[in-house]
């Protein structure tokens, strides 16, 4: 018998466990019947055909994506800058405002949200809206895009940046011109993931979203009404499918950047 069965099995009962119920949502969203229950009645797209036709969803679609860019362009810059900083120099208090920084990561997502609700409401007295869900969404992706991003840069030679400099270039044209192209398959992996995980997020969108809720929000509140169960069902398999097809391209650029620095891969997000 194969050392490590016991593991192997272990692992496959527990993705079963995880994943199994996200095979339903396919199963139901082309079934025919309103009704979430087997046996199913027949095939039929007309959940789909009828997402095309709500413009509430629309609206939703049209936050979420908004918010989610926005969030991954801010997240993954400052994570440039943070990562950058992390593995140039040593500074003190340096390990702590790192640690500082990925505290997010550790902190459940509603303990988060209560706080900045708290501050957006009661401390600076603003308006619950995009600019809100945007700034808090930003906050627990900066930890993401760091931690992708110190691997980017902790793969990097030191010698190429100093040749360059050597060379007659700024420190400034140094990062531009080398730097970055050689970090840039993990820039575009950060940039995914954190709009993976804004596009997704629900808890904290639940609290700071304004009149005009997110996509997660929307499809909260479409669970109050029997009939629009198919609905859910319909659009859970998009987004699944959205965000299983983002993963596997930041997974993609991930490997890359590894193989172009010329070390081994010591795994990722698949």
């Amino acid at each position: 018998m194969k050392k490590g069965w016991g593991l192997r099995a272990y692992a496959v009962i527990y993705l079963a466990f995880l994943y199994a119920p996200i095979l339903l949502l396919p199963l139901f969203a082309f079934n025919d019947a309103a009704i979430i229950a087997f046996p199913l009645s027949g095939f039929s797209t007309r959940w789909f055909e009828q997402l095309w036709t709500t413009q509430a969803l629309h609206d939703a679609l049209q936050n979420s994506l908004i918010i989610a860019t926005v969030t991954a362009v801010l997240a993954t810059t400052l994570g440039v800058c943070a990562a950058r900083a992390g593995t140039l120099a040593n500074f003190p208090g340096k390990s702590g405002a790192l640690g500082f920084i990925m505290l997010p990561l550790v902190l459940p997502e509603i303990v988060i949200a209560v706080a900045l609700l708290i501050v957006v409401r009661q401390v600076f007295d603003l308006e619950l809206s995009n600019l809100t869900v945007i700034a808090a969404h930003t906050v627990i992706c900066i930890p993401f895009s760091i931690a992708i991003l110190n691997g980017a840069f902790q793969n990097l030679d030191p010698s190429f940046e100093e040749a360059a400099m050597d060379l007659g270039e700024t420190r400034w044209g140094a990062f531009r011109l080398v730097i970055l192209p050689l970090v840039f398959p993990g820039i575009v992996s950060s940039l995914l993931i954190c709009f993976i995980i804004s596009l997704d997020d629900f808890v904290i969108a639940q609290f700071l979203t304004g009149a005009n809720p997110t996509m997660p929000v929307y499809i909260y509140g479409l669970t109050r009404f029997v009939d629009a169960l198919p609905l859910i069902m319909a659009l859970g398999t998009i987004l699944v499918t959205i965000s299983i097809t983002l993963l596997v391209i930041a997974e993609y650029f991930r490997r890359r950047g590894v193989a172009r620095a010329g070390l081994k891969d010591s795994g990722g997000f698949l």
